[in-house]
């Protein structure tokens, strides 16, 4: 969707919130990816990720893409590793 176009439906009505939040001075990481920022994913208890949403209007749909490029190697070393064979979440069936 980064390419203003929907992968869903085609549409090339696709909005960004990746410029909403201040990303540069004292406050920024705070804002966009604090304890209580809504636009980010926990790494750990001490760190946070912020996420770029695109959202399509015409027909819905919403891709996410982690902003800060130095927290995807966080994720990789805390964050469990998906295979075919065995989902991230276990099933209580």
């Amino acid at each position: 969707m980064k390419d203003a176009n929907c992968p869903k439906c085609g549409s090339g009505e696709v909005y960004s919130g990746a410029e909403l939040i201040v990303k540069d001075g004292p406050i920024a990481n705070l804002l966009k990816g604090g304890p209580f920022a809504s636009n980010s994913i926990p790494i750990s208890l001490s760190s946070m990720a912020p996420i770029d949403n695109y959202v399509c209007v015409n027909c819905g749909y919403v891709e996410h893409y982690i902003s800060d490029g130095s927290k995807l190697k966080e994720i990789a070393k805390k964050w469990d590793k998906v295979s075919a064979d065995k989902s991230a979440v276990a099933s209580d069936e």
